[in-house]
């Protein structure tokens, strides 16, 4: 077990304070319930409510109850029972919500699959998963080439039978979904969920935020990405309903704003560069008044400038009361951990990412020493939001979820995020200490750009930077020593058959070798100044 001390010459008032008065987050929650057990107490108190939108259809609670419960027998056929993992690849739809409380019903965990990846990633997340099936839509079984079972979620022979509840097998502590993102090691790793965090976590953000029954969430994130888990199962907390977007619709302010007018949409998450984007877009223009439904906007997974907040103040809420919170969290950690609401009323100068949630610990450490108030060090986090750990990885898992010296029995999550605590209790956002950025929100490993790049036979050595790190999106440059033969088109080809199109560089810069520092290590700030 690593060894953990007191920073020097911290008081014992400055040691209660971090330790105890900035994390008093103990909070009673249904902590023995699944995901789907809540859904299902909510399908009895109103069937016929309208659960979830899209397009011009809807569905009703009851609906979507019978539906899954027909998917979730023929899930249950086939084997599926506790903890296994079951693919879902699909677009944005009515199916969606569909398979993946199937999934849950039948005793699964959902691994949601983006059709929008290359097939070589595809096949890697499906192999690496060891899935045997895999519940899409008609557009997509053509691409799943894998001696694998496929469920057409858009047959409408499975949904012909009235089906009632089936026995619940699950409980609180069993897997809700994997989800895998980027890896500094070439490959992406698969996160492991478990119903009781995504419980807290709502729990929490119902008892800060509470939402009504007649209350709509924008259901717009990619669901491989965890800041949909929110957006797909709050609703269900209080029989409220959830309107998904059409797929890449979501790239539009003209299509947000026009869902929002539709369907009276109260509550939504913006990455802060698309916020920028959308707020430049109504600037000015009467589609502001388009907006006034809505109650509260979330921002989450990338730093949100003072710049932003003073923008949204200035275009949105001096005209509507909308309120804006800023929330923080590793998808280890169960979506957000910390939570900020921006005070509106006068010009921003700073945004932190917040006090931690509900169960939920924070400690900065810094060179093994627990660090006091306006110290910085890196953030490490604790409680019941904690993920099961990663898949198959169990030396990143004990590298990265390691003994809490603090509270005897438990595990803390190493971050890499550097932080400090402010006087009030919230936490403010530094960096990072390593090589990870997000880029809309994207969590991305510049190391698995890197491996993929420097796979290309043609390639001598690589180093991937991420530039221009303002209220802007990110560029990435890829600095490349080449060998003889070397393409950049081949190259570019290369990468969009191994990764998202997202992490595929902006610009290529040829070098004739890597700058190095005495340490023999490529000299990351020599490339800046190129």
């Amino acid at each position: 077990m690593k060894s953990f001390i007191i920073k020097k010459n911290m008081s014992e008032n400055e040691l209660t304070k971090v330790l105890y008065d900035f994390n008093n987050t103990k909070q009673d929650y249904p902590n023995e319930k699944t995901i789907h057990q809540i859904f299902e107490e909510q399908v009895l108190k109103t069937p016929t409510a309208i659960a979830a939108i899209f397009g011009g259809s809807s569905i009703t609670y009851k609906e979507l109850n019978h539906k899954a419960n027909q998917i979730a027998v023929e899930l249950r056929k086939r084997g599926i029972s506790r903890n296994t993992i079951v693919g879902i690849m699909l677009d944005r739809s009515l199916e969606m919500i569909i398979g993946i409380y199937a999934i849950l019903k039948a005793g699964g965990a959902y691994l949601p699959i983006s059709p929008e990846n290359p097939d070589k990633r595809i096949e890697f997340i499906v192999r690496d998963s060891g899935i045997d099936i895999i519940l899409t839509q008609r557009k997509f079984i053509n691409r799943i080439n894998y001696n694998i079972s496929i469920i057409n979620l858009e047959d409408e022979n499975l949904y012909s039978k009235k089906i009632e509840n089936m026995v619940n097998i699950n409980k609180s502590q069993d897997l809700i979904y994997m989800i895998y993102t980027s890896g500094s090691t070439g490959n992406p790793k698969g996160v492991l969920v478990k119903h009781k965090s995504v419980v807290n976590r709502l729990n929490w953000m119902q008892r800060a935020y509470p939402i009504e029954s007649n209350y709509t969430i924008l259901q717009k994130t990619p669901f491989v990405f965890d800041v949909s888990v929110w957006e797909l199962f709050w609703w269900s907390f209080v029989g409220a309903k959830v309107c998904f977007m059409k797929p890449g619709f979501e790239k539009f302010p003209q299509a947000i704003i026009s869902e929002i007018e539709q369907h009276k949409i109260t509550t939504m998450h913006f990455v802060p560069s698309m916020l920028n984007a959308f707020l430049n877009y109504i600037e000015n223009s009467p589609d502001v008044d388009k907006l006034a439904s809505l109650k509260r906007i979330f921002t989450s997974g990338e730093a949100l400038m003072p710049s932003h907040v003073n923008k949204f103040r200035k275009i949105v809420a001096d005209r509507h009361k909308i309120a804006l919170t800023n929330l923080y969290g590793p998808t280890e950690a169960t979506v957000d951990v910390s939570h900020y609401d921006i005070p509106l009323e006068e010009n921003c100068i700073s945004v932190p990412i917040g006090k931690p949630i509900d169960n939920t610990f924070f400690y900065v450490i810094n060179n093994d020493e627990l660090q006091p108030v306006g110290e910085k060090g890196e953030l490490y986090i604790s409680g019941d939001c904690l993920a099961q750990g990663y898949f198959n990885r169990s030396d990143l898992t004990e590298e990265r979820f390691i003994e809490n010296p603090f509270i005897k029995g438990e595990k803390m999550y190493k971050t890499g995020d550097l932080v400090r605590w402010l006087p009030d209790g919230n936490i403010e956002y530094l960096g990072r200490l390593d090589y990870q950025i997000k880029i809309r929100g994207l969590r991305i490993e510049l190391g698995e750009i890197e491996a993929a790049i420097n796979n290309c036979k043609e390639v001598d050595d690589c180093v991937v930077q991420a530039v221009d790190l303002t209220e802007t999106i990110p560029s990435l440059i890829a600095y490349i020593v080449p060998k003889s033969g070397f393409s950049i088109d081949v190259l570019k080809g290369h990468l969009r058959e191994e990764l998202p199109d997202y992490m595929v560089p902006n610009k290529f810069v040829l070098l004739d070798q890597m700058p190095l520092t005495s340490n023999g290590k490529a000299d990351r700030k020599a490339l800046n100044n190129l």
